[in-house]
């Protein structure tokens, strides 16, 4: 279905937005998408897009049910990325039970009960397969582009649009809403349509939207729309539809002063040696050949800019061989390496075993998020609890 309006801009819109967007049920059968807009108050686009992407779907011609939730309602009231706390960053299972036992909540903390007390809701009420999509933009200009936590069935699906794929973003951001739908083992996306205030940043998600719900089967697109979405993503990402990976970040400390020099696209070839930015009135140059990827040109963030670089194909073909063997069975035989919970592909690293390790053998058996403790990594495998079978039957897979 291709939407007739078209957005001259997002900045100035309707900022009262419900926690439910849209709640839609078909009278067949179907997948169960759950979509999430605004987790980040300054990042409007998504929300916009859902009202217009689902405000004239039938439920006689969906299959399954679609929900369309916004995140940070006071937030998104305020044009602010978050109130106290950036909702986007909280969502690990310890800080989940501890916000849960805290006396005192701060704004974010209480939205997260209400997202999860919904999350959990929905998961409840429908048999799925369920389908989670989180939509945001970026302060830089950007291609849009899609991030996903690394298991097979989050690379299959996304590699149905012809976008940029990052992957391995998890092991930069402690706490993102899609790193914690991931250890529930359902297909989630992360999908960044381009600036804050781009008006084709609206344009971008409503196409995404339509390929979704084609492409899950909940609502077919005709022919001709189905090819206009496509077309208008390929001709935005500019055809870069390939697989990359973060090789770098530069994390922003509370105390520190940051800017990022003007001029910077998501993206953009960078250069070894080139100045990026300024922290505590220090010049701050790349370490790496590679893309530059996000750089942060707002006040709120604590991710300064990242360096992307493209995974060769071959990496990514023994990546899934290997994963389908299980060979990371064969790790806990080394010195210094056991399982910390093998049912949830945990791995329990001694630091100084790792260090002789490769980190690309950890990424390519799909170990790509970390957390360190003083003397070990856990390394976490998305792979041993992603809910595969369950997606095997879609027509997709």
């Amino acid at each position: 279905m291709q939407t007739n309006i078209h957005h001259t801009e997002v900045q100035g819109q309707d900022n009262s937005v419900k926690r439910t967007i849209a709640e839609i049920h078909g009278k067949a059968e179907g997948p169960t998408l759950i979509f999430f807009g605004g987790m980040h108050g300054n990042e409007k686009a998504g929300v916009y897009a859902l009202k217009d992407a689902l405000k004239c779907i039938n439920p006689k011609q969906l299959n399954g049910s679609i929900y369309a939730i916004a995140g940070n309602l006071k937030a998104l009231e305020r044009d602010l990325r978050y109130i106290d706390a950036d909702l986007n960053r909280l969502w690990t299972t310890g800080n989940i039970e501890a916000i849960k036992n805290k006396a005192i909540l701060n704004h974010e903390e209480k939205e997260l009960l209400k997202l999860l007390s919904l999350l959990e809701d929905i998961l409840n009420k429908n048999s799925g397969p369920f389908y989670f999509f989180d939509l945001h933009t970026t302060s830089s200009k950007t291609l849009p582009f899609i991030t996903i936590n690394d298991a097979l069935i989050n690379r299959k699906f996304s590699r149905l649009f012809p976008v940029p794929i990052v992957l391995g973003i998890e092991e930069y951001l402690n706490g993102p809403l899609l790193s914690y739908i991931n250890t529930l083992g359902y297909v989630s996306l992360g999908f960044e349509s381009g600036q804050h205030l781009d008006a084709q940043s609206v344009e971008n998600n409503i196409a995404f939207i339509n390929l979704v719900m084609h492409y899950t089967g909940a609502f077919r697109s005709n022919k001709k729309d189905k090819i206009a979405h496509y077309n208008l993503l390929e001709e935005e990402s500019k055809s870069l539809n390939q697989f990359f990976e973060i090789t770098h970040l530069h994390k922003i400390n509370s105390e520190d002063s940051f800017k990022m020099k003007e001029g910077f696209d998501s993206f953009q070839k960078i250069q070894k040696g080139v100045e990026v930015a300024l922290s505590n009135k220090a010049s701050i140059y790349s370490n790496h050949n590679g893309l530059i990827f996000m750089p942060l040109y707002q006040k709120k963030g604590a991710e300064g800019y990242f360096i992307i670089r493209t995974i060769r194909p071959f990496y990514l073909y023994l990546s899934v061989f290997l994963r389908r063997i299980k060979i990371d069975n064969l790790l806990v035989w080394l010195p210094g390496i056991s399982w910390q919970n093998k049912e949830k592909g945990v791995l329990r690293v001694n630091l100084n075993v790792a260090k002789f390790f490769v980190k690309p053998i950890f990424h390519v058996l799909g170990y790509r998020n970390r957390q360190i403790t003083e003397t070990h990594y856990n390394l976490y495998n998305r792979e041993r609890v992603a809910k595969t079978s369950v997606y095997k039957q879609q027509p997709w897979y």
